[in-house]
């Protein structure tokens, strides 16, 4: 520590290059500082625009970055946040991957670059880039660019926290804790009572049910592993999200230990073929322990019959987990909650606020009706981050039930965009959606060249053929099934080239392949419904 006496500043050293000689000339300017540990040099200045120049010390400094910070907010709010989402413009401009290597320049270097080519770099990333808020981006479940969500993404990126410790993260901290429990009221358990996480993504979200079921009835698994199970077997639809196998088997229980129940139709899981497959389970000597139902199933937009489900898991003594990743926003509504009835019942739920409620990727959540069971299955005390002899209360130290240890605030952007609008607000944007697919349905139905794979869709994802004039007649031609599953990919490869819309395809079950379009963006209106339609029709007319 420097003497009392002496009163220690900071100073920015310039260089000024003389035209005649390679001679350096150094100068000093003083900078107001509070810093008494030392004094601070940085290259500034001089007869060139050094501003134009990348420096390598992770600190932005005014003098320096501003005008460079405000170019590029300025290109990216202009291009990809308005131009990027009008109607007019394109959703995508494709090109192959040999073409984008060629267009864009994706070189690492040793020498720095400047901020004219940095710029240059935002420009061309937003230009070859799927403009994902598009109103024609109808592709995923994810859409839209939410301009309140937006200022919360890039206000967590300004202050860039890992939610782990109240003393680093008090303000997410408390943030999460609301958000929770505001979602698990609306789920339906009691009082909001409970635990939950944010998560990255829902995959993770429906791992962490696996682990937090595994241990409700295994606990010594936690220290001993998976030596001191019997064979561990859970069920899930044959339409449910892939993750349930995927995590299963990252687990260590094996995918062949998650029993497929056949679906009906609609999608909807056979609880009869779940209550034999139970019985099958128990009959081969291994132990059933979850059931994971989906609520809005990723290709037809399916909801499980969770109170017969419940009826089920109640009766084995089954941990119930559902899958609400995306249909969980319609939870919003008091018109279309039913879809869900009974899932106050479940032990665990996903539901990701970035799919059908369109917060900024990521924003998912896991909701768990039991107190304290994320920290004693996952919790291990280190005793570096998580001290216990802090100043404060450190039950807010929630990082420990959390298999990450940096994690990001994928709170704010959500509670942002929910503080703007209101709940009223996210009401009315549920039930635009769902109006907007309903519209659509009604266009199709009846409209030569649609045919709906199932004639009342549940959700806003909605799947349907079309089918060209050639086809038409075609029906009872034998080869009429192979000459339908080569439409939808011809048809997307046009789409994609032209970049008007985005639309996905698929085959399910044996069924030739379909489009499934999806609504969740409420900006949308009944005149982008014919639109759409329109466009398909344009699309096949040569087929």
């Amino acid at each position: 520590m420097p003497a009392d006496n002496v009163e220690i500043v900071s100073y920015d050293k310039f260089s000024l290059s003389s035209s005649s000689s390679d001679e350096e000339y150094s100068s000093y300017r003083k900078v107001d500082s509070s810093d008494d540990e030392g004094i601070q040099f940085a290259v500034t200045g001089g007869l060139k625009d050094e501003s134009n120049e990348v420096h390598f010390e992770s600190l932005p400094r005014k003098d320096l970055h501003e005008a460079f910070l405000k170019k590029c907010v300025d290109v990216i709010l202009k291009e990809a946040v308005f131009e990027g989402t009008k109607r007019q413009n394109k959703v995508t401009s494709f090109k192959s991957p040999e073409e984008l290597r060629s267009l864009f320049n994706f070189e690492l270097k040793d020498g720095a670059s400047s901020h004219d080519k940095l710029l240059r770099v935002v420009r061309d990333t937003i230009a070859y880039s799927v403009k994902t808020g598009h109103p024609y981006f109808v592709n995923q479940l994810f859409s839209s660019l939410d301009p309140y969500g937006l200022v919360g993404q890039w206000l967590t990126d300004a202050l860039n926290p890992s939610v782990y410790t109240f003393e680093v993260s008090p303000v997410f901290t408390l943030m999460e804790e609301e958000v929770l429990k505001e979602m698990r009221r609306i789920v339906g358990f009691q009082g909001g009572e409970g635990d939950g996480i944010f998560c990255p993504g829902g995959s993770m979200a429906n791992g962490y049910a696996i682990s937090c079921a595994r241990h409700q009835f295994f606990p010594d698994a936690k220290t001993k592993g998976l030596h001191s199970l019997p064979r561990l077997v859970l069920f899930t639809s044959e339409d449910a999200h892939y993750s349930i196998k995927k995590l299963a088997s990252f687990e260590g229980l094996g995918s062949d230990n998650v029993y497929l129940i056949k679906t009906d139709s609609r999608g909807k899981m056979d609880v009869k073929d779940l209550e034999n497959q139970i019985e099958r389970s128990l009959k081969e000597g291994a132990a059933p322990f979850m059931v994971s139902a989906t609520s809005g199933t990723t290709v037809l937009g399916a909801f499980d019959p969770l109170n017969e489900i419940a009826d089920l898991c109640q009766k084995h003594k089954l941990w119930l987990h559902v899958d609400a990743a995306w249909g969980g926003g319609a939870l919003m509504s008091q018109k279309h909650k039913h879809l869900l009835s009974g899932i106050e019942r479940a032990d665990s739920v996903t539901w990701n606020p970035h799919k059908l409620l369109t917060a900024p990727q990521q924003c998912s959540t896991l909701l768990l009706k039991h107190k304290g069971l994320l920290a004693q299955a996952h919790g291990t005390g280190a005793g570096y981050l998580f001290q216990k002899d802090k100043f404060y209360d450190t039950k807010y130290d929630t990082g420990d039930k959390h298999i990450q240890c940096g994690r990001r605030a994928d709170v704010l952007k959500f509670w942002f965009m929910w503080k703007a609008k209101g709940t009223n607000g996210l009401v009315q944007h549920v039930e635009k959606v769902f109006e907007n697919a309903a519209h659509f349905i009604q266009l199709i139905r009846d409209r030569e060249g649609f045919e709906l794979v199932h004639p009342t869709p549940e959700c806003t994802n909605i799947c349907f053929w079309y089918i060209p004039k050639s086809l038409r007649n075609a029906k009872s031609e034998k080869d009429y099934g192979e000459r339908l599953h080569k439409i939808a990919p011809a048809m997307k490869e046009k789409m994609m080239k032209e970049g008007t819309m985005m639309v996905t395809y698929q085959s399910q079950k044996g069924l030739p392949n379909f489009f499934r379009i999806v609504f969740q963006n409420s900006a949308l209106n009944k005149s982008d419904m014919v639109h759409l339609v329109e466009e398909f029709e344009r699309l096949g007319s040569d087929l």
